[in-house]
């Protein structure tokens, strides 16, 4: 296992270090840069924010405060299905911290997150635009309104 971790660092490194070179001489790369990183490896390791700061000649502080503000921004791998629970007042209203928290348990997650093993994240959104059809939620980037735990979860 341990050589399968090196492995998955030196694919990253080589990923990052390819999307640095093909975004670094744009008019304000870090974004695009970020952006690249997300779509290559599904979130934006932690070791690269030193490597992607040196490369624009920035910090890795200035680097990790724009990955910290945008939120579709991850610096940890994510599940294979991403669930994304509306904490809107209108979503609230009809009972979306009931269904949060039904999610969390029938998935064994004591708070937001992803599962041991690997296969849900479960995450907060605020407002999908979804009111009338509350409570609402994004699963692998479709909404679904007027949604359960067990339509969330698949019953488990």
């Amino acid at each position: 296992m341990h050589n399968a971790d090196h492995s998955d660092a030196a694919d990253h490194d080589a990923a990052v270090d390819a999307v640095i070179e093909a975004h670094r001489d744009m008019e304000g790369p870090l974004l695009p840069i970020l952006h690249g990183v997300m779509a290559r490896i599904g979130y934006i390791p932690q070791d690269a924010l030193p490597r992607i700061a040196k490369a624009l000649g920035m910090t890795a502080a200035e680097v990790h405060g724009v990955v910290s503000f945008y939120h579709d921004f991850r610096t940890a791998p994510v599940g294979q299905k991403v669930i994304k629970i509306c904490r809107a007042e209108a979503c609230q209203a009809m009972g979306a911290a009931a269904l949060e928290q039904r999610v969390l348990a029938q998935l064994g997650l004591p708070d937001f997150g992803t599962t041991a093993d690997g296969k849900v994240t479960v995450e907060p959104v605020y407002c999908l635009g979804l009111c009338a059809c509350g409570p609402a939620a994004l699963v692998d980037g479709a909404p679904r309104g007027r949604v359960t735990a067990e339509l969330l979860t698949g019953g488990t």
